[in-house]
C-alpha cells in the first residue's frame, strides 16, 4: 500500500452555521453538499470532492485544552508567498479571529487560530526556496515568525 495524500478531515461541530461561516466564508472553502437534514456539510478547497466534512452534534463536549491524546491541529495551505500569509493575517484580524501563534518552519510559514469549536487550525504558505527533500531535517524546524 502507498499513501497518495491525506484525503479529508471530519469535525464534529456545535453549530453548523458558525463552522460554515468560519471554514467557507472566512477561510474560503467551497461548499459541496449538505446532508442529514442540514447537520452535515462537505467542503472542498478544489483538490478533491471534499477535504473537510462538518457534522453538527450540538452541545457535546468539545476538545479538551492543552496537550492531550488525539487531534492536535489541521494544516491548511493558503499559498506560497509571505504576502499571501500577510493578507490572511489582515483578514483574520478584520474578522476578530485571534491569532494564537506564528511560526517559521523553514519549509513553511504558519499562523495558528482556533475554529468556533476550539480546534486548532494552522494556515500556512510553503517556502518554495527550501528543498526539504535535499535536507529532510528542515521539516522539523520551528522558530518565531515575524510578518
Amino acid at each position: 500500500m502507498q499513501v497518495q495524500r491525506l484525503g479529508h478531515v471530519v469535525f464534529y461541530v456545535r453549530s453548523m452555521a458558525r463552522s460554515v461561516a468560519f471554514y467557507r466564508d472566512l477561510l474560503g472553502f467551497q461548499e459541496v453538499a449538505q446532508g442529514w437534514d442540514g447537520r452535515a456539510t462537505a467542503l472542498t478547497g478544489g483538490s478533491t470532492h471534499h477535504e473537510m466534512l462538518l457534522i453538527e452534534v450540538g452541545d457535546a463536549p468539545g476538545p479538551p485544552s492543552g496537550r492531550r491524546i488525539g487531534l492536535y491541529h489541521i494544516g491548511i495551505k493558503i499559498g506560497d508567498t509571505l504576502e499571501e500569509l500577510k493578507t490572511a493575517k489582515t483578514e483574520l484580524e478584520s474578522a476578530s479571529v485571534p491569532i494564537e501563534g506564528a511560526s517559521d518552519h523553514a519549509v513553511s510559514k504558519s499562523l495558528y487560530v482556533r475554529d468556533p469549536d476550539g480546534n486548532e487550525v494552522e494556515l500556512y504558505v510553503d517556502d518554495p526556496s527550501v528543498d526539504w527533500r535535499a535536507d529532510p531535517e528542515r521539516v522539523m524546524h520551528v522558530g518565531p515568525l515575524r510578518l
